[in-house]
């Protein structure tokens, strides 16, 4: 089994910070059994353990030489570096069933995408079981080159685990599949080829129109309209 130490943590508030800058990462210890302790962990002894335990397998915490068994509950991380700000460890009873999410782990390469040249399109990312702390896995890995058609999928009841593990979820979800390669470019370039020569066809029709008007509006090329005393006078020789 994993394990970790820790220390009690005096510190608390915005002198956290501090403990961040030394590479201590603050946590809270607690469980049904068990009163709640701020604690500190080494933050590279800690990312350690976290990349092989995860959150649903047990580790062990020692404080003052007294071991606790806990699950890493919840990890906060800063938004801008993704690093691990503050942690909870929880002691679950040993006696009981709890509820967790499992990530699912796809293995291989679809015979789907490797020949028919699909895409692999992943529904289903976790799923949220039931069993005993002690009865948790780490993750759930299925092997996915099954999948030779674009009728082929994998689905929930296709995960294995163990009998003591209950997997909250309808069996038959997908959980995987392969889609057929379609030609999206060609979809997407199509209707905006057809757009842009509308366009062009209204404008030049727009332009025509307007140089129409233009030159109906224009005076007569033997110079500008003839006066009032013109008139009268064309009308006298008349």
């Amino acid at each position: 089994m994993l394990s970790l130490s820790a220390k009690i943590r005096k510190t608390q508030g915005k002198k956290v910070k501090t403990l961040l800058e030394k590479g201590i990462l603050p946590g809270v210890l607690y469980g049904p059994k068990i009163k709640n302790e701020n604690i500190e962990v080494d933050l590279k002894e800690f990312n350690k353990v976290y990349q092989e335990a995860g959150e649903s397998t047990l580790i062990s915490i020692e404080i003052d030489k007294k071991k606790y068994l806990v699950l890493i509950h919840d990890l906060k991380l800063n938004p801008l570096t993704d690093r691990p700000i503050h942690v909870d460890f929880y002691q679950p009873s040993l006696e009981k069933e709890i509820e967790v999410k499992i990530p699912i782990i796809l293995e291989g390469e679809p015979e789907a995408v490797k020949n028919l040249g699909g895409t692999l399109i992943k529904n289903i990312s976790e799923v949220e079981v039931r069993a005993l702390p002690q009865n948790l896995p780490k993750e759930i890995k299925i092997n996915i080159e099954r999948l030779k058609t674009f009728e082929d999928h994998i689905l929930i009841k296709d995960l294995r685990v163990a009998e003591e593990v209950k997997i909250l979820r309808d069996p038959g979800e997908i959980v995987a599949q392969v889609t057929p390669p379609e030609k999206v470019e060609e979809e997407l370039e199509k209707p905006i080829e057809e757009k842009v020569e509308e366009v062009e066809k209204v404008e030049k029709e727009k332009k025509e129109e307007a140089v129409e008007e233009k030159e109906e509006k224009k005076p007569a090329s033997t110079g500008a309209a003839p006066s009032k005393e013109e008139k009268r006078k064309e009308k006298k020789n008349e």
